[in-house]
């Protein structure tokens, strides 16, 4: 037997949550202006746009003190209007 190969009769999925929410959490916006040409900087063209969106949810997860950050869609066709390559330099 391979060192890596996994028995799939062995995996389980994890118990799902049964408790569920009966009020919705507080959404919260705020405004901040990302400096995103220094994020993206030295990284290749094709890889630039994907790039200053992950730097964008890393940059609200630290801001908010949450993981459950969204982009909006608004944001997402700005960075990516003028194509992979050209991100805008700064983002509020």
């Amino acid at each position: 037997r391979h060192p890596y190969q996994i028995n799939i009769n062995t995996i389980k999925m994890a118990p799902a949550d049964r408790k569920e929410r009966k009020t919705k959490p507080d959404l919260v916006t705020r405004d901040y202006t990302i400096h995103l040409s220094k994020m993206v900087h030295k990284t290749t063209f094709k890889k630039r746009a994907p790039r200053a969106i992950k730097a964008i949810k890393k940059f609200a997860q630290k801001a908010m003190g949450t993981k459950d950050v969204r982009i909006d869609s608004k944001l997402n066709q700005h960075v990516w209007a003028t194509g992979v390559r050209k991100t805008p330099t700064r983002v509020r």
